[in-house]
C-alpha cells in the first residue's frame, strides 16, 4: 500500500520501536531513528508525515530535535516520553510540538493522536475557506492570499510574509493565525480556540493554546515598533486586530 502516509518514531529503545510499530503498521508505513541526530536527517530525507519523538535521546534530546526540526519544516509532532512533569510538556508545546504523550500509553490512544494530528494537518485548509469576499477596508482577499496591512498570508503556499519577510510558522500556528484574521476584532476563549483549531477531540489542553499564542506574538508582534497584531484580553483570550484600523 504506497499510498499510506509515512510515521517517524524517534526513540533509543528498540523495543519501544517495535511496539509503536505494531500498533502504526497496518494503517501507516513506519521508519525508525534511534539518536536525535538521525531522526533530523530522516525527516530532512524521508519526509514523514508525522513525528513521534521521544525526549530522552543520545546525540540531542527531542527538544533539541524538535527546536531544529521547526527550522526547516512543519511536520506535525507529537513528543513521546517518561516524563510526566508539566514543564516539560510546556517546553515541547512551546518548541512547537502538536501534543504530548506520557508513557505508558493505550495503543488506542497513541493511534487516535497520531490520526488527530494527520488529519488536522491534512484538513488544516478548512480554516482557509470563505476568503472570496471584500472586508470593505482596502484589503484584498481572494481563494489564495489574504492581503492586510503589513501581513500576507498564502494559503495555497502556506506562507506568511510580514512586511515582506517571510515568517515561518508551524502547521498549528498557521492554523491558528488563519483562524484569527478570519475572524480579527473577536475575542476567544481559550477553551474556543482549542474546539476551533485544535478540535473537540482534541486530547491536551488550554495550555496548547498559550503555547501557540506566545510563539505567533514573538514571531508577529513588535512591541517597540507598536506592530501588535494579537491581543490579550484580560480573563478573557485573545483577540486579533490590524494595527492602524
Amino acid at each position: 500500500m504506497e499510498d499510506r502516509l509515512k510515521i517517524l518514531v524517534v526513540d533509543d529503545d528498540p523495543l519501544i520501536r517495535e511496539l509503536i510499530q505494531v500498533y502504526l503498521e497496518e494503517e501507516f508505513i513506519v521508519i525508525h531513528a534511534e539518536n536525535g541526530l538521525e531522526a533530523i536527517e530522516k525527516v530532512q530525507t524521508d519526509k514523514p508525515s508525522l513525528v513521534l519523538l521521544d525526549i530522552m535521546l543520545p546525540k540531542f534530546n527531542g527538544w533539541e530535535v524538535c527546536k531544529q526540526i521547526r527550522t526547516f519544516c512543519q511536520v506535525p509532532i507529537i513528543m513521546v516520553s517518561a516524563k510526566g512533569e508539566e514543564i516539560d510538556k510546556i517546553l515541547g508545546l512551546e518548541l512547537g510540538a502538536e501534543d504530548y504523550i506520557t508513557k505508558p500509553f493505550s495503543p488506542r490512544e497513541l493511534l487516535a493522536r497520531v490520526k488527530a494530528q494527520i488529519r488536522r494537518s491534512l484538513i488544516g485548509t478548512e480554516v482557509k475557506k470563505g476568503f472570496s469576499h471584500s472586508t470593505g477596508l482596502g484589503n484584498r482577499i481572494s481563494d489564495a492570499i489574504l492581503d492586510l496591512p503589513g501581513l500576507q498570508i498564502n494559503f495555497i503556499k502556506y506562507q506568511v510574509l510580514l512586511n515582506g519577510l517571510e515568517v515561518v510558522l508551524t502547521t498549528k500556528e498557521f492554523d491558528l493565525l488563519v483562524f484569527l484574521t478570519r475572524n480579527r476584532g473577536q475575542v476567544f476563549t481559550r477553551e474556543q480556540l482549542l474546539n476551533k483549531v485544535w478540535g473537540f477531540d482534541y486530547a491536551g489542553d488550554t495550555r496548547a493554546v498559550d503555547s501557540a499564542i506566545k510563539r505567533l506574538r514573538k514571531k508577529i508582534n513588535n512591541e517597540e515598533k507598536n506592530h501588535i497584531f494579537i491581543h490579550t484580553v484580560r480573563g478573557i483570550g485573545y483577540r486579533f486586530e490590524v494595527p492602524n484600523q
